[in-house]
């Protein structure tokens, strides 16, 4: 937990010296303000109101900036929708130089770093290489059950509409159904919960900067291999494809580190790449490789990651990512092309294949068609996220338990499988059955001879064939009047399904929903123009897929790299550009992306890519959590464990020092800053036990960097150390390994000015100085990220958000 996390609840307007009783819940301890003496352990507790911070002054001005206002945040009251999660921890990516740093950094050679910098590139090949690997056994597993599940399910439909039984069919589709969803729900609810979804809020989160946990575990990685590929099977209206960016991350997560502490192995190999710097930009590339697996589309991963995943990017591994796609959409394609038995031609190029559009002529008078396409694809995005929304907020309010989960899931899947087994029972869309439709699973029901039923083609098969039959059937293949009708009943199914307690996808609900209704315009424009060549009703259906997409998730310039390279259609690029730039601004005009929104839900405290507008008249001295649990340079041992004890701070500023005396909360400073040392640093020090006996530090060699590498990423706890009495007397020397050269920023400083250095390189904890250099303060992601500006309907609302201590999104 960050620093201003851990501060008592206090009322605000308590004064310390009234004999309030405070209490720490979370370790148990209480304290009476007034017998707080200056006693050694006693200066390391942490009094603050109630969001850890000093209430900000609703009318403050800077003393050295007359007639500069801040902005008046409007501090929210403690809620479920409302309430960042103290639960989160943030990483480490700030590099920390202290003395075994600099010490280590002096023996590399040239040859070294040409080493290490190869060995980057070996482990993002295997990193491409494994992810597709995921990928198509996911692919293959699904492709072979619904030829078992369709191909038995088509047998007895056939033999039933003769028969006048088609109850039996439907309960067998229920029943099959029904049976992949509880394992797939199963698996994420009581396996493992944080492998519920796509992932992909998470991920972003994750390279934001914050710890989710158990978010790149192995268990983590099959039960959303072996989820997802249950959902599918099951009917729901989800998809594969989002998923793969999760799978990605995981993989990358782990094949960089050299080791797996889920099985308590260590290869001994990749040492240098154990920090969570290093970790993050191998996640980045992972997650590229997802999309690249997913899609086919290497150049559209590396914007994905860029756009959507990635809060921090160089151009040193832009290279290393675009290769790592590459890889994988690579051995993807000879993967599915010998599957299929075409090897040596390459024919597949991701789980995702749109096919091949001709080249349609492109007219101008086209452009307002799709500036209105995105309007559409804007206004029914935001009602799609709206909708989610609050069904998310019931979930979280009366569906708590596991089985109730479940149950959900149950519930869902059969409302899908009536639905679709109602429309092919009363719509009457009877097709003729030509030489070039691409049905697999043909059911004719009442229709004649040599005719198939088309709203039974859209249903009994995978969302994918339906994506592609949309794009790619001839323009008399479907009655607008059954599109019409699975567009409506899917856009709500598929609005119900996604946050279920389910391994799935947003991708092919949103690009299936929007096709449908592009179909709808491509047929009427067909129509009216009595047949004209541009106005092809495939290619809307595409532009209605990505303003569909681009409505819901907000994602422009990736997806159509991404609708560009999985179509093959260069001409249709600006089309998609102007399609998805109107649907994004539409749509952020009354809310969120859907993937923001599950962020919000679950309390994470991300940053947003800039800070609050009209922030620069609010100073750091307003926002800063205080008092400061500090340490001297030399610091008693017992001293050490009380601060592990007493508080869950991450972070603890070293002063040369201390200027603790009389009551904590009344100091304005705590003492000359020398540096910074963690948390984590502290637990391996208490237990690799470098000792000493004299206050003036320690004779013997530091501790090797190598060493605090060992235990990364999970750290000794606290309370499996032991020590005795004259351990407990002795010394601790924090010199070599506290950052000496924390990032630091003057009291005055702007919040504006505070955000952009925190944001823009990815800290943890930020110090706040007075004038002569002593900490007065500290800043840390949770203390950003209270403060916002919701953006609605042209309106800017300045919040602040309490804290409190709801997790993981279940």
């Amino acid at each position: 937990m960050d620093t201003e996390t851990q501060t008592l609840l206090n009322d605000q307007h308590s004064k310390p010296n009234q004999g309030l009783s405070l209490t720490n819940a979370e370790n148990g301890v209480s304290f009476d303000p007034s017998q707080f003496q200056p006693r050694v352990r006693d200066r390391h507790i942490s009094y603050g109101s109630i969001n850890g911070a000093v209430p900000l002054p609703e009318n403050n001005r800077d003393p050295e900036m007359p007639g500069q206002q801040a902005v008046v945040f409007r501090r929210l009251p403690q809620g479920m929708l409302s309430t960042l999660s103290s639960e989160f921890e943030s990483l480490d990516y700030e590099l920390c130089e202290n003395k075994i740093f600099k010490e280590e950094e002096s023996k590399k050679s040239p040859g070294s770093i040409t080493k290490q910098n190869a060995t980057r590139w070996v482990v993002v090949f295997f990193i491409g290489v494994c992810t597709a690997l995921i990928a198509c056994t996911i692919d293959i597993c699904v492709v072979e059950m619904t030829k078992i599940k369709y191909g038995f399910l088509k047998k007895y439909i056939e033999k039933c509409v003769k028969e006048n039984c088609l109850y039996i069919p439907y309960l067998q589709w229920l029943g099959i159904s029904c049976g992949f969803a509880f394992l797939a729900s199963v698996l994420v609810t009581y396996g493992e919960p944080v492998a519920a979804g796509s992932g992909i809020p998470l991920v972003k989160c994750y390279l934001n900067g914050i710890n989710v946990h158990r978010l790149h575990r192995l268990k983590t990685l099959f039960v959303k291999a072996a989820g997802v590929t249950c959902s599918v099977l099951g009917g729901l209206a989800v998809g594969k494809e989002g998923p793969m960016v999760h799978s990605g991350a995981a993989v990358a997560a782990g094949l960089s580190q050299g080791k797996s502490t889920s099985l308590g192995f260590d290869f001994g190999i990749l040492k240098a790449f154990r920090c969570d710097q290093e970790k993050r930009d191998f996640v980045t590339g992972g997650a590229a490789a997802g999309v690249a697996a997913a899609f086919g589309a290497p150049i559209g991963g590396v914007l994905f990651s860029l756009e959507e995943g990635s809060s921090f990017w160089n151009q040193n591994i832009t290279w290393r990512i675009f290769f790592c796609s590459m890889v994988s959409a690579f051995t993807l394609n000879v993967v599915l092309s010998t599957y299929h038995g075409q090897l040596g031609i390459l024919a597949y190029d991701g789980l995702l294949n749109f096919g091949k559009f001709p080249d349609i002529p492109f007219a101008l008078l086209e452009l307002p068609i799709f500036i209105a396409m995105g309007i559409i694809g804007g206004l029914s995005g935001a009602l799609f996220n709206q909708m989610n929304y609050h069904i998310s907020v019931f979930r979280r309010r009366f569906i708590l338990s596991r089985w109730a989960k479940v149950l959900e899931v149950i519930v869902v899947c059969s409302v899908t499988v009536s639905v679709g087994f109602i429309m092919i029972y009363y719509v009457d869309d009877c097709k003729p059955l030509g030489a070039k439709d691409a049905v697999e699973f043909p059911i004719q029901m009442f229709c004649e001879d040599g005719q198939f039923n088309a709203v039974a083609a859209m249903w009994l098969q995978t969302p994918e064939a339906s994506v592609r039959a949309l794009f790619h059937d001839q323009p008399g293949t479907h009655n607008p009047l059954s599109v019409g009708l699975f567009f409506i009943t899917y856009f709500f199914l598929a609005c119900w399904t996604y946050g279920l307690s389910i391994s799935s996808g947003i991708f092919i609900p949103a690009l299936l929903s929007g096709a449908a209704w592009g179909r709808l315009v491509g047929l009427g424009l067909y129509r009216i123009t009595q047949g004209a060549a541009w106005a092809d009703p495939g290619k809307y259906a595409l532009i209605g897929a990505a303003s569909q997409l681009g409505g819901i998730a907000r994602v422009t310039l990736s997806l159509a790299v991404i609708l560009i390279e999985t179509t093959g259609n260069l001409s249709l690029g600006l089309g998609l550009m102007l399609t998805l730039l109107t649907a994004k601004f539409v749509g952020d005009f009354f809310n969120a992306g859907i993937y923001d929104m599950n962020v919000q839900l679950a309390g994470l405290p991300m940053l947003p890519w800039s800070a609050p507008p009209m922030c620069h008249g609010t100073q750091a001295q307003y926002i800063m959590s205080k008092p400061v649990v500090v340490l001297k340079e030399v610091e008693r041992v017992s001293t050490v464990i009380s601060v592990l004890e007493d508080t869950r701070h991450q972070g603890f500023p070293v002063i040369f020092e201390d200027r603790f005396s009389g009551s904590q909360a009344k100091q304005t400073s705590f003492g000359v800053l020398r540096g910074l040392i963690l948390r984590s640093q502290l637990k391996i020090l208490l237990k690799e036990k470098p000792f000493c006996s004299s206050p003036t530090g320690s004779t013997r060699p530091p501790i090797s960097l190598e060493t605090f590498r060992m235990y990364y990423p999970r750290y000794p706890a606290s309370e499996d150390i032991h020590f005795t009495e004259e351990e407990r007397a002795s010394y601790l020397d924090l010199r070599p390994y506290m950052n000496p050269t924390p990032y630091t920023v003057p009291k005055h400083a702007s919040l504006h000015r505070t955000f952009q250095l925190f944001r823009a390189l990815g800290l943890r904890h930020l110090i706040v100085t007075d004038d002569n250099n002593e900490v007065a303060g500290m800043i840390t992601r949770k203390t950003l990220a209270r403060y916002r500006a919701r953006i609605c309907c042209g309106a800017i609302d300045f919040v602040e958000l309490p804290l409190g201590g709801h997790g993981v999104p279940p």
